[in-house]
């Protein structure tokens, strides 16, 4: 099958193809293209002439590896496939099905021989051992679903039909979702119903063989709320007194438990809140984006758009996929929809609007937010589809033709 290249990523990753002092953890939720990607990697790999049999792929869910559980048999497998000479390089899917993976990933990795990728679903991966074992020896690249710009170019690759009103794909990619797994299908219900195949999947493997809950149903209530809200201002005392009116009666710390689970199965991201005058988090009044649009419309028949939620979604996203640190702004009573920051601590600020022409007060109001930081860092106003306007050194652009050229916040 041919491989569409997420070339967002793999810039990221080829510094490290060769290194054998590295472990390259690639996370993301399940079915984001996680195996996919580290097939197009072997494949830039084998163009630069190491030879195929260098090249081991060991895949936990398939046949004649799924039972491998055990760092022994991880090891004996290992051994098997790798019996040549010069560096190997190891690709192993979805690693989190060996307990223990760690103390061999560490050893094969102190021979030097071996450039190690390995792929895993959920926060898990990354806590605990690992984390202790192989401090400073790893680096992680984290895969989401397709951005919008992806989103068009995979169209493209598989041949699939392209409007030229940008506007309107936004819209499709807001009703269908990001799973590249998904533009496979036509049918809007079919998309839909691979999607909660993915839902189900992530119980079974990444949330219900890993945490025990006793109260499946409340726990599946409380991801239902938490996805059809999503990009709401959320408070556990609010959350919990608006579960309750739904029939929903739980525990604080359930409930705070229950998020957890969501937020390390990467259904949920959390996004705080950043106080630009003390310059610090504030607790309790964060926000909580979904993985995937599609996770909200598939459950609804109502397909109606909200706009507002939705694109904050989609740049919050965006952001993370471009490796930006993203929290929401305080500037006193004022809220910034995003603040982003990079690795070399470079800022921007972003508002995000479905539009702002429908009257004056609603301009002033998106533009008062960014009017009020004072430094001299970037700041953008997205929108869906306005007439682009110039004020006060903001940048107003709309959200189709900025994310369709894969543009960065600079």
């Amino acid at each position: 099958m041919k491989l569409f290249p997420r070339e967002n990523y793999l810039k990221k990753i080829r510094g490290f193809y060769n290194d054998t002092g590295i472990i390259k953890v690639i996370s993301g939720i399940r079915r984001c293209g996680k195996s996919c990607l580290m097939h197009t990697i072997a494949e830039e790999i084998l163009k630069t002439g190491i030879p195929k049999e260098n090249i081991i792929f060991i895949d936990l869910r398939k046949h004649g590896f799924k039972n491998i559980r055990t760092p022994e048999q991880l090891e004996m497998a290992i051994d098997k496939l790798c019996c040549v000479q010069g560096t190997k390089y190891l690709f192993i899917d979805e690693i989190q099905n060996v307990n223990g993976f760690e103390s061999v990933l560490e050893a094969y990795r102190l021979e030097e021989e071996y450039s190690i990728f390995i792929t895993g679903s959920n926060s898990y991966l990354l806590s605990g051992e690992l984390a202790t074992i192989l401090t400073g020896r790893y680096v992680e690249f984290e895969v989401f679903t397709l951005s919008f710009e992806e989103y068009l170019k995979m169209k493209e690759f598989y041949g699939k039909e392209i409007s030229s009103d940008l506007t309107m794909e936004l819209d499709n990619y807001i009703i269908e979702g990001g799973f590249p797994k998904a533009l496979e299908y036509d049918d809007i219900n079919d998309k839909y119903r691979y999607v909660q195949s993915v839902i189900n999947e992530i119980f079974e493997k990444d949330i219900s063989k890993r945490v025990k809950i006793r109260n499946k149903e409340a726990f599946l209530k409380v991801q239902t709320y938490i996805i059809n809200n999503f990009g709401a201002t959320t408070s556990i005392s609010n959350l919990l007194e608006e579960l309750k009116k739904t029939g929903i009666v739980i525990k604080r710390e359930t409930l705070v438990r229950y998020i957890q689970i969501l937020v390390d199965a990467k259904i949920l991201y959390e996004c705080k809140r950043f106080d630009l005058k003390s310059r610090r988090s504030i607790i309790g009044e964060q926000k909580y984006y979904i993985a995937d649009l599609s996770f909200y419309f598939m459950n609804n028949v109502d397909q109606r758009i909200n706009y507002g939620p939705v694109l904050e979604n989609i740049v919050y996203q965006y952001a993370r996929s471009n490796n930006y640190a993203v929290s929401i702004g305080r500037i006193g009573n004022l809220e910034c929809d995003f603040i982003v920051r990079s690795k070399y601590n470079q800022y921007a600020y972003i508002q995000v609007a479905m539009t702002i022409m429908n009257s004056k007060k609603t301009e002033d109001r998106e533009y008062a937010p960014l009017e009020n930081i004072k430094d001299g860092y970037p700041k953008y106003l997205l929108t869906r589809n306005d007439m682009i306007q110039r004020r006060n050194g903001i940048k107003h652009v709309n959200i189709p033709a900025f994310m369709k050229e894969g543009k960065m916040f600079e």
